[in-house]
């Protein structure tokens, strides 16, 4: 929709009560100032076409409420009555954060919870704007290895500029895992890094009263110390000014690197080169940053026998990209809930549930050059589902009537329905793929990752 012309002329110009699009009128609170570059940081974030972008993309992120229970659908009418004290408190400096509410979630493989930090949704904006000012003030200095939370750049891109590397010749990787990045973030290390860009003394006094804001876990309110909550549309862009210096260090030395948040590798020649580089960057990170590297988790090792942002790739003098074994485990498990989730409903509806996470995963895996695991995982489907048809059929009289059904002959249902075989084994047999062959899923709409392949370019 066509955003509305602000008043040009004398008077007051619309109703505070008014909105753009369903966006609340923010402008009643500039005093008519216009964006210019005399302007400070903090008056560019308030500016009214900033705060409409953030206030738009905090409604499509959508997301959970933070400690004080208010929505995202909610925040505009928040907004339209109390704007100009936020927008004061802002200016002025005094502007004070409401503690995040910590969510766990599990970590991939179960090992383990991710802690989450999330902000009100009045503060998820405030952020969002303060990003959108902030990011083509930093994005512009970031190296070329970094592709995590980047405008026009992506996890693909990061896979790709790997297996380069790789077919350079340099077949070792220095493969480095932060040890709890998000929360050993040394907030004077993080604000004299931002200070190095940002003068306006309101707005790193802001940065670090989001840093510092408390956290309400179990109706207790802990102040850190240290550590940037994840969950923030600020966290991101904080993580890559830090991790810069990282980036320009090895640049100074001449790496071949890529960068994706706090999952950095490094390509190199030997495995003696690997491990001289990978000391010396133990001893840089804590003694510049103080961050620590997870030594169970970082290595030197070969490439294949490593993966990378979900990907692995082959041993080939030109490596081929192929879906981690993790990242397959990882999908299969997901599935698994999924349909654990669903039981009792009919296969057609667990097909319609699993759609978004397929074509998700598949999307995200296109640049797989090695095909046979989406072959494999096809069939590994269509055999859950036969699983639980044969299931939900129970008796055996019931699976007769549903086998003679599909067409087969009375010996192969009267020798399959009464087998004393388990779901699982009748899925694989040849009773349950004659009667339930791929046409039969492809016609409740299963996604199938073969038939979805195109070359990739």
């Amino acid at each position: 929709m066509a955003e509305k012309p602000e008043p040009t002329s004398g008077g007051s110009g619309r109703n505070p009560q008014d909105t753009d699009g369903g966006v609340p009128n923010l402008t009643v609170a500039m005093d008519g100032e216009e964006l210019d570059a005399t302007m400070g940081v903090m008056e560019r974030m308030v500016e009214p076409a900033n705060m409409r972008e953030a206030y738009r993309r905090v409604k499509r992120n959508a997301g959970a409420p933070g400690v004080d229970g208010m929505t995202v659908d909610e925040l505009g009418a928040h907004l339209r009555q109390h704007w100009p004290t936020i927008r004061e408190k802002l200016r002025q400096g005094s502007y004070v954060p409401q503690p995040v509410k910590r969510v766990e979630i599990p970590k991939p493989g179960g090992k383990g919870v991710r802690l989450l930090g999330i902000p009100t949704v009045s503060d998820r904006l405030i952020q969002q704007a303060l990003h959108q000012v902030l990011s083509p003030v930093f994005d512009p200095q970031f190296s070329e290895h970094s592709y995590g939370f980047r405008p026009g750049r992506s996890a693909q891109q990061a896979v790709v500029a790997a297996r380069e590397y790789v077919a350079e010749g340099r077949r070792w990787v220095v493969d480095m895992d932060l040890e709890k990045f998000f929360d050993r973030v040394n907030h004077d290390v993080l604000m004299e890094r931002v200070a190095r860009r940002v003068s306006d003394r309101r707005v790193l006094r802001l940065i670090r009263r989001y840093l510092t804001a408390g956290i309400l876990c179990a109706g207790v309110l802990e102040v850190p110390r240290q550590g940037t909550p994840q969950g923030g549309p600020l966290s991101p862009l904080l993580s890559n000014i830090l991790l810069d210096d990282l980036d320009k260090e090895l640049e100074r030395r001449e790496h071949a690197f890529c960068r994706y948040a706090d999952d950095c590798n490094v390509y190199v020649h030997s495995r003696r080169a690997g491990e001289r580089l990978l000391a010396s960057l133990e001893r840089y990170l804590e003694g510049k940053l103080h961050l620590k590297v997870n030594g169970t988790k970082s290595a030197v090792d070969r490439p294949w026998n490593r993966s990378f942002l979900g990907y692995s790739m082959t041993w080939h003098k030109r490596p081929r990209l192929r879906v981690s074994r993790e990242a397959v485990k990882r999908l299969r498990d997901k599935v698994n809930k999924e349909m654990r989730r669903g039981r009792g409903r009919s296969v057609g509806a667990t097909i319609e549930s699993l759609k978004p996470l397929l074509r998700g995963w598949h999307a995200y895996f296109r640049l797989a050059e090695v095909k046979n695991v989406f072959e494999q995982l096809d069939g590994w489907l269509r055999r859950k589902l036969r699983c639980i048809l044969w299931r939900q059929w129970k008796r055996p009289s019931t699976r007769a009537a549903r086998l003679r059904a599909r067409g087969l002959n009375e010996a192969t249902v009267r020798a399959s329905a009464g087998n004393g075989r388990g779901p699982w084994w009748n899925a694989g047999a040849t009773h349950m793929n004659v009667a339930f062959p791929k046409r039969y899923f492809d016609r409740l709409g299963l996604y199938s990752f073969v038939d979805a392949l195109v070359p990739a370019s």
